[in-house]
């Protein structure tokens, strides 16, 4: 396995230096966001599509100092009813950069439609019941998600790109059970960016989510989830706070190690798992822990997953047998 960061953990730091502090780190992929809910201050996407030298300066600044573009990561809800055709614009200029720049994996959300045609906000489904919600997500599904993905698909095997599908709350791939759906209905250039800091909150084993995605797994993002059970307990998983209040929340986005119970053990046996899974590639670190400077943040990650990460192949072979 290879460590990696979504470069956004380091948004305050302009690129020389940020890529300066990864290096430092013996960080040597990078994911690069190009836009959605990212601002993207790393690079400009619409400039990088139209100026060759300007793609040849970035990748020298990535390449001179021992790293290389493992993805790049264009979340955002393409299936918006209002804003979508913006951030479908971003996903798609973001696969033809990626094909540019011979990066095969384009990191996103699998977007969130309306509920019915007509209306102006995206609506997230988590029960059967009332009637209503069977029809919103066969509205969801049938008519807008698959013929979205179809064809976009289709743009990203043109361009020599799979997607990476980050399973996240309100969007309507959350869990193995609707990315495999999205999986089986579009095919195998469709996998999961896996992300153990989500199903976390939602109650899910990322363990056992590893074993259900086996041989589905395009990227992981290295990212954890304290959950506070004195407010969990009383109020349950589903929290609207925001993070700047993070001290009355049922869960929190937390450094590498300091939520899971388990910790660094937790790590080991995910990686491991991983691996039995077929995913050996990059571990992308997404530092989202709003209480800790983020140079400080990622440099605790990286000592973590050092201790627990398998790199070399492994010995054994079935011809030991």
């Amino acid at each position: 396995m290879e460590l990696g960061i979504v470069t956004d953990s380091l948004a305050h730091l302009p690129l020389e230096e940020m890529l300066d502090t990864v290096a430092s780190l013996g960080i040597t992929a990078v994911e690069l966001p190009t836009g959605g809910w990212s601002t993207a201050p790393h690079l400009d996407l619409d400039l990088l599509l139209a100026d060759h030298q300007a793609r040849r300066r970035l990748t020298a600044a990535v390449e001179e100092r021992g790293l290389r573009i493992c993805a790049l990561n264009a979340n955002g809800n393409q299936l918006h009813p209002v804003t979508g055709p913006q951030v479908d614009a971003v996903v798609r200029k973001t696969v033809e950069l990626a094909g540019l720049l011979g990066v095969g994996t384009v990191v996103l959300m699998s977007g969130l439609p309306a509920g019915a045609p007509g209306d102006t906000t995206p609506n997230w489904v988590t029960t059967s019941w009332p009637p209503e919600t069977r029809r919103i997500l066969d509205y969801q599904w049938t008519q807008v998600a698959i013929p979205y993905w179809t064809d976009l698909a289709a743009h990203g095997a043109a361009h020599g790109v799979r997607f990476a599908v980050e399973m996240h709350g309100t969007q309507l791939v959350y869990n193995a059970a609707t990315l495999l759906r999205l999986r089986e209905e579009v095919g195998e250039i469709v996998g999961a960016n896996l992300d153990p800091s989500h199903p976390m909150w939602m109650g899910a084993d990322p363990l056992a989510l590893v074993r259900a995605l086996d041989g589905a797994i395009h990227h992981v993002h290295a990212k954890d989830t304290r959950v506070q059970h004195a407010v969990a307990d009383v109020h349950g998983l589903l929290d609207t706070q925001g993070p700047e209040q993070a001290a009355t929340r049922a869960w929190n986005y937390v450094t590498l190690g300091l939520g899971h119970e388990g910790g660094q053990q937790f790590w080991g046996r995910l990686l491991s798992d991983l691996r039995t899974a077929g995913y050996d590639g990059v571990l992308s670190i997404e530092h989202e822990d709003v209480v800790l400077d983020a140079v400080e943040g990622v440099a605790a990650t990286v000592d973590l997953l050092r201790r627990v990460m398998p790199v070399a192949p492994p010995s054994w072979s079935p011809q030991d047998i």
